[in-house]
Parts: structure tokens; sequence; C-alpha cells
């Protein structure tokens, strides 16, 4: 199969719908699920096929120098990739990654992508690491490939490669399994790295309408601080009629305690969510503040998916305006990865007045229930609930116990219904690492059928035993923005809620709809 790789110009394989274990009740019927779109013929023509579908709209050379050109961008980035003195940040790590592996494939064993694609072997974990492995001992270290195993290194390996990198959400669950400690996942991001930063190639969702939007207007989300600050008024409002407790979001005060920072997607597709935090916060006493910096009312930080200039240059303007307001810590909301860029990335690289204290909303939110700052009646969250393990708080930075603590607090035990695994060992969405916002060609399609299949089969295992209609709505809880625009792109492909009544939300809305002094009702079923 490694031979293969470099050969041929069609895709080397596809996803056989057939080959998929059914879904749980009541979706165990294979033959009544939507069918995967497949590539377009004019898609095929044009661009580096890998599978049956395209995330980084590769074109195919057209001369001998654009596919040396390949070849030899890569293998420089290669070089740098494992030089100190270009990435001193993340080598040591990438070096045990890179030099060692049992071959046991454990790896795959916890793949939900290698899982739910029916078991395909180009979809384990380590196939992906053997690739890069090979290339770099042959290429680089000269060492002999009947130690190492041979590959061999042509432009389709290289773009091959590229479009493989982007069929992991580096999750890092092959990581945690892994007897010996490799991390594959770190692997196809820093494939990613050499692509976008040496070569140019990135998907466009994650790049121009991603990192780039936000260094240039201040968020991906295309808003502006005006039109952030005025949806935020108006979601303030919004939140005072729906509670009646009035809200009003402090922005640019100077020496507040917390300055916080939501995913701006929150903004403009979540608003309960930015609401629910002003709403607990405001009632709690506590002292905080949003900024209309550049950048700093959008936590957003895609770079941390593939470039490190990129995650750089965005995590910079947060901690600057922090910084500028003089406040005693950052409060990242619900959203994964910007826990990950401004927590632990962020960890290694920054120092002197920018290395602001940096804490997660959940353990704010936590304390807040802690410590009897708010009151709450369990019975008005008298439906089931599930809670989605986000993979960047949970996995990455162990944040498990204050999300159920919070839970337990506002949702009668009874009615919640815990996912296996969980926690730490959680699946992921299926949209990390910036899968949910991208939808090129049949993308959206592949990510519903393979990578987030095995997180819908979850949230319905968790609430088998419940009426699976829309007259008794089920909660799937998932503090996370990016987690939640996975869910909601599968429950509609799905239409879950028609046929299962199943519903997603944050934590924080969960929170304000058990409120005692709020109004009753503040989760809305009927948006549906």
């Amino acid at each position: 199969m490694f031979a293969d790789f470099s050969r041929g110009d069609d895709c080397l394989f596809e996803i056989n719908q057939k080959d998929q274990q059914p879904l749980p009740p009541p979706f165990d019927d294979i033959d009544e699920e939507p069918l995967f779109r497949r590539l377009t013929e004019e898609a095929k023509k044009k661009y580096v096929l890998l599978d049956d579908t395209i995330a980084v709209n590769i074109p195919k050379p057209e001369t001998q120098e654009e596919e040396a050109q390949l070849v030899n961008s890569f293998l420089s980035g290669l070089r740098r990739l494992v030089s100190r003195e270009d990435n001193w940040t993340f080598l040591e790590p990438l070096m045990i990654s890179l030099e060692h592996c049992a071959k046991c494939q454990t790896c795959s064993e916890g793949c939900h992508i290698y899982e739910e694609s029916g078991r395909h072997p180009y979809y384990r974990p380590s196939y992906r690491s053997e690739i890069l492995r090979r290339i770099y001992f042959k290429y680089l270290k000269n060492s002999s490939t009947w130690v190492h195993g041979d590959i061999e290194l042509n432009w389709k390996t290289v773009a091959r490669l590229i479009e493989l990198s982007y069929r992991c959400n580096l999750c890092r669950r092959c990581a945690q399994s892994c007897p010996i400690g490799v991390d594959n996942a770190l692997l196809a991001r820093e494939i990613r790295k050499v692509a976008s930063q040496e070569m140019g190639i990135v998907p466009k969702e994650l790049h121009d309408s991603g990192s780039m939007l936000q260094l240039k207007v201040g968020s991906s989300t295309g808003m502006n601080a005006i039109v952030a600050r005025d949806n935020v008024e108006f979601i303030d409002e919004d939140t005072t009629d729906r509670t009646g407790i009035a809200v009003e979001t402090p922005w640019d005060k100077e020496g507040a305690d917390i300055l916080l920072i939501h995913n701006a997607g929150e903004i403009m597709a979540w608003p309960e969510n930015p609401g629910g935090f002003a709403l607990l916060f405001s009632a709690a006493g506590l002292s905080w503040t949003m900024s209309s910096d550049l950048a700093a009312y959008d936590g957003i930080n895609y770079g941390v998916w593939y470039d490190d200039f990129q995650f750089a240059r965005t995590a910079l303007l947060h901690l600057e305006a922090a910084r500028k307001l003089k406040v005693k810590k950052i409060v990242i909301g619900e959203c994964g990865h910007a826990h990950k860029a401004l927590s632990v990335i962020a960890d290694k690289v920054v120092t002197g007045d920018l290395n602001i204290p940096r804490e997660s909303g959940i353990n704010v939110l936590r304390d807040i229930v802690r410590e009897g700052r708010v009151k709450f009646d369990k019975s008005r969250n008298d439906f089931p609930v599930t809670l989605h393990d986000p993979c960047n708080l949970v996995r990455l930075m162990g944040i498990v116990s204050p999300q159920r603590e919070i839970i337990e607090a506002i949702v009668p035990k009874e009615r919640f219904r815990e996912m296996e695994p969980h926690g730490v060992e959680n699946y992921c969405c299926g949209g990390g690492s910036g899968f949910a916002i991208m939808s090129g060609h049949n993308f959206a399609h592949w990510r519903h059928h393979v990578s987030g299949r095995r997180k819908l089969r979850q949230v319905l295992e968790a609430f088998q035993g419940e009426v699976m209609d829309m007259e008794h709505p089920k909660y799937v809880c998932a503090p996370c923005s990016n987690c939640k625009g996975q869910l909601r792109d599968i429950i509609a492909y799905y239409d879950a809620w028609e046929r299962a009544g199943i519903y997603y939300g944050g934590l924080v809305e969960l929170m304000v709809n058990a409120m005692v002094d709020a109004q009753p009702g503040y989760i809305d079923w009927e948006w549906h």
C-alpha cells in the first residue's frame, strides 16, 4: 500500500457505506441514511486525489518544473521542521514521534475516523506518520530503507500526504492510547505546517476566510469592533427581555479582574451563549470586561491548526489587549481551540508582562456554583441531558470534573446520561482541527459520514431508552463553539431533531435555564 501512495492519478479508495457499522436506533437502517455525495468529474480532473473528498484543493501540476517544486519545497520545509533553530517550540515531541513507532496499531483502535470509515488502512493514524517517517529517514537521514522502509518521493506522494493530514481531527486520542507516547496528531499538524509555511498550501476556510480575515478585520466572522459591540448590545437587550434580569456587557473597562474572550461565532450563531455568560458573571458580582481591540473580542485562533506564525500573530493581539486593560486574568469562553491556543501553546512561548494568567471559563462557572453566588433550580432542566467533552478542554487540558460539578447542581441526577466513553477517553465531535468550517466540494458529506459519525453514535447511545421523537426533547451539552457547529450540522444532516428530538447547546445556557431569579424557558426548543 505504501507503493500505491505514489502512483496513479485516480482516488486510492472510496468510502463504502455498506462497510460501515449501522448507527443505533432510530438510525439503524443504513439504507435510509443520506447518500454520500461523490466528487464531480471536474474536481477529479483538476485537483490531486487521495480518496473521495477534497479538503485542500491542490491543483495537479502541469509541468515537470511544477512537480519538482512540490517535492523540493516539501523537503525544504521538512528540513526546517527538524531544525532546532526553526522549530524549537515543538522539536522534542516531534522527534520522539517521528523517529519511534512500535507499529502495534494501538493508535488505530483509538481513532474514530479509522473505525467509522469501515476500518480503511489509509485512515490509520500510523499510516500517515509512516509515510512522513520514511521520507525523513530516506531523504534527510540517508538511512537504510531495509530498516526504515522505502517510499517513492514524487509530487503525488507530497500532495496526497498533505491531503491526508486533513483527514485527522488532531484530537490526540491516538496519542493517549500509544504505549510509547507517539503523537500522530502532532505529526499531522506539522505536515500541515510545512504545507502552509513553506509551500503556501492551506484550505482557504482556515487561512483566507479564517486567520487572515481575523487579522485584517478583527474576527473570522467578518465582524469589526463596531459590529461586535452592536451585536452584543442587542444580545444584552434580548437576554434582559428573556430572563427579566437587566444585563449590560462592560467594554474596555481598565483594571477589571477578568477579560472575557468569546469565540465570536457564538455572537453570530448562538447569542444565548454570550448572553448567558454576561448574565451569570454580572449576577455573581464578578469584575469583568470585554475588549474592542482588534481580534480581542474573538478568541478564534485558526493558526493553532496549521501555521505557527498565524497562531503567534493572533495570540499576541489577545495578550496585548489584556495588558492594555491591566486585567488580572483572561477568561476563555466556550471554545476548545481557543483554550489550546491561549493556554497550552501560549505557555510555550509567552514571557514577561505578556504572560498574563489565563483561565478556562468552565472553571470560573464552577466557582460561581461552588460559592453559591447564583441560585439554581434543577427541576427547570427536567429533560434528558448528555455531555460532550471537547478534546482540547478535556484530553489536552484535563478539565473533566468542573463541568460535571456544574451539571450535578443544575440537572436532576436521574436525567443525566453520561456518554461512553467520556472524560479523557472521549471521542471528538468530528469537526475538530478546522473541519467544522470546511465545506468545499463534498467535504461536509465526508465529515458527516466519517469523522462525525462516532459522535452521533455516542449521542444516540446515550439517549437509548428515551422516547425518540421531538415531543420529548433531549439536550446535548457541548461547551465548545466549534463542537456546536459540528453538532448543528450533523443533527441537521441526519434530521436528528425531527426523528429523535435531539437538540444541542452550551453549558451556560443550561445554567441560565435553571437560574431561580430568571424567568423560565431560556432554552428555546422552538428554533428548530
